[in-house]
Order: structure tokens, then C-alpha cells, then sequence
């Protein structure tokens, strides 16, 4: 004999129905609130937006082959965006991105690094100790007080054009 289903059983079917959507709904509406958030705060969906300021070219000393470049990078945008590569028609002889790190018994060596990363809202300070550039060295055509042009180009936010001013090795100070 078939046995009729009850109110109790239609209930209880309705409430493990309403709990299984629970989950979900509930999930959803956490994500939205947080991109409420996000959205609200001015930075879902921006671009980034690089700065590049603080250009320093040391001057380069008598018979050395190489000298190096500084600037501060500014990603005041919303996405993240990489710094890929550097050219100046003023250094026929090439321009490469190093990173700088300090050894046990305070030496220190450089490494040849491709590109680096500039987080949303984050900035790169340039400085002997960290990223910089390494310039070919003309050092009969730079003096100091000279306004020499870079080219930054970014993988998102594409080419910044920018000067750097040459100075004496010694007269900058870094944070």
C-alpha cells in the first residue's frame, strides 16, 4: 500500500529546499557586497596610470664604460602594470634594467633583470641598492646640470617620455 505524503513531509522538503539555496544566495550576495566595496572606493575597472618622476643620470667617471640612472615610478591606477623596457637617444650604446643586492661582508652584485612590476597604487623608488638602470657611458658629451631624455615603456599604460637630470656621483641621496 502507497503511503500519501503528509504536511510534515512537504514541509520539511520546502525547508531543505530554502536551505540549499541559502548557500548560494548567500554567497553571491558576500561577492557583491565586496565589489560594492571595491567599486565605491574609485579604483574597480581603472587602468593603470604610471608617473614617472625624479630622473638622475650620475655622471660617469673618466675611463668608465658604465654609469646608472634613477627615477621614481608611480602607479597611481588601479592595475598593475610592468616596466619592459628603456631606451635614450642620447645612449647610442644601450640601457639595461639591473637589480642590485647587498652579500654577507657588505659586497654587493647586480643582475640583469628583463622587466619589473608596478602594483596598483604602489611606486618604485630607483636607488644604487635596488632596481636601477645601467647606462653605456658618454661621458664627453654629458656635464653636469644636462636634462638627458628616457623613454619608459610599460606593458599596459605603453611609452612615458621623461628627463633626467646628470649629476655628480655622491651629491644624491636615496631613500
Amino acid at each position: 500500500m502507497r503511503r500519501m505524503p503528509s504536511r510534515v513531509d512537504d514541509r520539511q522538503r520546502l525547508r531543505d529546499t530554502v536551505l540549499a539555496a541559502l548557500v548560494p544566495v548567500a554567497a553571491c550576495t558576500v561577492a557583491l557586497a565586496g565589489l560594492t566595496a571595491w567599486t565605491g572606493t574609485g579604483k574597480a575597472g581603472t587602468p593603470a596610470r604610471i608617473r614617472v618622476t625624479e630622473g638622475r643620470l650620475l655622471l660617469p667617471s673618466a675611463g668608465v664604460e658604465e654609469t646608472a640612472a634613477f627615477f621614481r615610478i608611480t602607479n597611481e591606477g588601479g592595475s598593475a602594470d610592468r616596466l619592459i623596457r628603456i631606451t635614450s637617444p642620447r645612449a647610442p650604446g644601450g640601457i639595461a634594467l639591473s637589480r642590485h643586492r647587498m652579500t654577507e661582508g657588505n659586497g654587493a652584485y647586480s643582475t640583469a633583470i628583463d622587466s619589473v612590476d608596478i602594483a596598483a597604487g604602489g611606486s618604485l623608488a630607483m636607488s644604487p641598492t635596488g632596481v636601477d638602470l645601467s647606462v653605456a657611458a658618454v661621458s664627453d658629451t654629458w656635464r653636469s646640470g644636462d636634462l638627458v631624455p628616457f623613454t619608459l615603456e610599460f606593458r599596459r599604460s605603453g611609452r612615458v617620455t621623461v628627463l633626467a637630470v646628470v649629476v655628480r656621483p655622491g651629491s644624491v641621496s636615496f631613500p
